[in-house]
């Protein structure tokens, strides 16, 4: 991983620099208003961020029981840290160490079945989705 990043969990009082953050690297569709994305992240039971030089470089959340499933969400790195292994280290992060949870993902970004498939998740023939309303 790139020298000098810290990945950790991420503090209460940083939720509005990571929508912040989420919304200069394309993901402000996703982030809602402060009070909606501070209710995503109060409802997601891990968070990861990447800090570089006290500035924001990556985030990523998940959504789990903690003992069989669980839902990545959000694994955004900026730009210009990409293939640094942040990306890497965050999702490591917010899986933790239990290798009993079945993680799932959407992985629908371009280049994002690439990257998952680095960290061992495989296309699933079993899982189905009901998308949300636009």
């Amino acid at each position: 991983m790139s020298a000098g990043v810290l990945i950790r969990d991420m503090k209460p009082s940083e939720v509005e620099s990571v929508r912040l953050f989420l919304g200069h690297n394309g993901w402000g569709h996703r982030t809602g208003s402060a009070e909606h994305f501070a209710q995503l992240i109060a409802n997601s039971q891990r968070t990861a961020l990447a800090v570089k030089d006290s500035r924001i470089v990556g985030f990523a959340r998940g959504i789990t029981d903690g003992l069989s499933n669980g839902y990545l969400s959000m694994v955004v790195v900026c730009g210009q840290h990409r293939r640094e292994g942040i990306g890497r280290a965050l999702v490591e992060h917010v899986m933790g160490e239990n290798t009993d949870i079945t993680w799932v993902l959407r992985a629908g970004r371009e280049g994002t079945s690439a990257f998952f498939s680095h960290l061992g998740f495989e296309v699933s023939t079993i899982s189905m989705e009901r998308p949300r309303s636009q």
